[in-house]
């Protein structure tokens, strides 16, 4: 028995059922539409001169990151620092040791973000935001640009209230407000960082931001244990990228450090935010500019790191009115002593005021070494009373004579009662060198100092 072929499907009907079966799968994929995916260009590694790494054969944008994946090697992270017709050059986050020509570099879409929240309260974190202690992972809230956002200045809230330090002669005589930044400034091993270590446990603040870019780790290890303790840990974060870091991670650890401060900022609480060192900030950006070409301008600076700073430094200070505040204290080191360097001079004009250690007067045995000479607080005639500042001047008046005139007392070629003011300075230099002199243990209250203050120059 012999089947019958099928009678052919006239054209018509066969492209009317094509037809029907297109808008069915069309009316699917309407109703589940799927993400659309990215096409990714990979490139490749062609060249590398001391951290800086050229790729070809793909793009990103500047500040953006990339994997560079190689056999037998973990992926490495990189960010883009700058380009040149069609090469990139990237800079590793972490190491490079064993990377090879020709590795395959895939670019991250997406900008830098960071994790922030509450339970970073007590940790110790690197510049990449991972626990450096023995704490376990930590548990983020959200997710925050790595830059930080901008505030318009005239939403600010202006300062107006002074913060209590802890410190007499910066409390009574150099004033800060909350919401101020002010430079630290002094060459090595003048007392820079236990001063910041004293202001880190007298200060009464919600949360305390401590970074510690490009310092010795052992001072890591110290700071942590001697100047927070478990106590002061509790309220405090510490961002620690030590001297053997890759640049990169140590700018990136600054920034962090100001990202975490503006995470409680917005939350309401009065953040005092401590940076050790600006001046390792400012190296950190030379040595990625000089690597990638860019011309040194002031003392091997190049134009970027000056950029850089104010670009860091406003992203503190007051949020807006119903918010909270970030107090910004930054150590700036002044290489030699001399405070006409370039990120000494800079700074001073980017901070609402400078505290100046002086050389000399740690090596006459009194601490903290403050110059009052040569120091200033901005806003201290905002947040003090009138009587405060009368007293404050009059005692750096006194100050001041005496030590323009001290070579002439000292040999004796001065003559009593040829000018008041010196008279009354060297009657009352003793007590006005006990009014600046301070343990390192020892705290006075804002309204104790002012007391002594009065009393000093009754």
């Amino acid at each position: 028995m012999t089947t019958q072929p099928n009678p052919p499907v006239p054209p018509t009907a066969m492209a009317e059922r094509l037809n029907q079966r297109l808008i069915a799968q069309f009316q699917q994929l309407q109703a589940r539409p799927m993400p659309p995916s990215k096409l990714v260009v990979t490139g490749r590694l062609v060249r590398m001169v001391g951290m800086t790494l050229e790729v070809v054969g793909t793009q990103a944008a500047i500040g953006s990151r990339c994997q560079i994946l190689q056999e037998c090697l973990a992926p490495i992270e990189a960010e883009v620092v700058g380009f040149q017709q069609d090469r990139l050059f990237l800079m590793a986050i972490g190491e490079t040791h064993g990377l090879a020509p020709n590795a395959k570099v895939v670019p991250m879409h997406g900008g830098v973000k960071v994790g922030v929240g509450a339970k970073l309260l007590g940790r110790v974190i690197d510049g990449a935001g991972q626990p450096l202690d023995d704490k376990g992972s930590i548990e983020i809230e959200q997710y925050v640009s790595l830059s930080g956002k901008k505030i318009n200045p005239l939403s600010r809230r202006p300062i107006r209230q002074p913060l209590d330090v802890g410190i007499k002669a910066i409390n009574n005589l150099l004033t800060l407000g909350q919401g101020q930044r002010v430079g630290l400034m002094a060459g090595t091993g003048v007392g820079k960082s236990v001063l910041l270590g004293m202001i880190t446990r007298f200060t009464d603040a919600d949360v305390v931001v401590v970074g510690l870019i490009g310092e010795r780790g052992r001072e890591v290890n110290d700071f942590v244990r001697n100047n927070l303790g478990e106590e002061g840990l509790k309220r405090a974060v510490v961002v620690a990228t030590p001297a053997d870091d890759p640049p990169l991670m140590r700018l990136h650890g600054a920034m962090l450090a100001t990202a975490i401060a503006e995470y409680f900022r917005d939350q309401g609480k009065n953040v005092l935010l401590l940076m050790d060192s600006l001046t390792r900030f400012a190296q950190a950006q030379r040595e990625i500019a000089l690597a990638v070409g860019e011309p040194p301008a002031s003392k091997g600076y190049p134009p970027s790191v000056f950029a850089k700073l104010p670009q860091l430094v406003e992203r503190a200070g007051n949020g807006q009115v119903g918010g909270g505040s970030i107090t910004a204290i930054y150590t700036v080191l002044a290489e030699g002593d001399d405070q006409a360097d370039p990120v000494v001079d800079s700074a001073r004009g980017v901070l609402d005021g400078h505290i100046v250690l002086s050389r000399d007067v740690a090596d006459s045995g009194r601490y903290p070494a403050i110059d009052i000479e040569s120091s200033v607080s901005r806003v201290m005639v905002e947040v003090v009373s009138e009587e405060q500042m009368r007293l404050a001047r009059r005692f750096k008046r006194l100050y001041s004579a005496y030590q323009q005139n001290q070579d002439l007392i000292h040999v004796g070629a001065y003559r009593r009662g040829s000018d008041s003011l010196i008279d009354e300075a060297i009657e009352k230099h003793p007590a006005l060198t006990q009014f600046l002199t301070q343990g390192m243990k020892e705290r006075f209250a804002y309204e104790e100092g002012l007391k002594v203050l009065a009393r000093v120059l009754s």
